[in-house]
């Protein structure tokens, strides 16, 4: 079995205090609904967003490869605005995977902006996860921050 890492970053036009609260802190709120029109159809949240909560998404049916995506928190750090999660069910390239989890950390990078940064941590059968694999991975979950971003920017009296 082999044990890999990988990281991505990307810049966002909203406060990381204002994104944090929006993405992260606000478990039964239906903003993934709202912000992924077309991508996701229904969001179900097992807990208080801590520690434990699991999250299910169940993606539209015009999205390929994916019908549902199921994570569950493992830590979460307010203060520093970090959240680690592990898939329990879907993704782009689960089937390769034995294990995948991501952590989220948003940084304040000047007024009204920061930057999300993602590492991916997996094990599998056999060696590394390819480079193309990996970027879709990376996609997938910048994706989300991207989308969150652009309805935040859309409806900025929302998390304000």
């Amino acid at each position: 079995m082999v044990a890999g890492s990988f990281s991505e970053e990307v810049a966002v036009t909203i406060s990381a205090d204002r994104f944090w609260k929006a993405a992260f802190t606000n478990a039964k709120s239906d903003l993934l609904i709202k912000a992924c029109v077309g991508f996701i159809d229904a969001v179900d949240i097992d807990g208080d967003g801590g520690p434990g909560t699991v999250t299910t998404m169940k993606a539209n049916p015009a999205v390929p490869d994916m019908k549902v995506l199921k994570t569950r928190v493992v830590a979460k750090d307010e203060t520093a605005r970090v959240v680690k999660t592990e898939v329990l069910e879907g993704g782009k390239v689960t089937a390769q995977l034995k294990s995948e989890t991501a952590e989220m950390k948003v940084e304040a990078a000047g007024d009204g902006a920061c930057v999300v940064k993602v590492t991916v941590e997996y094990e599998r059968d056999g060696g590394p996860l390819a480079p193309e694999d990996q970027a879709k991975v990376v996609k997938a979950y910048l994706g989300l921050v991207k989308k969150v971003e652009a309805y935040l920017v859309a409806n900025p009296n929302e998390f304000a």
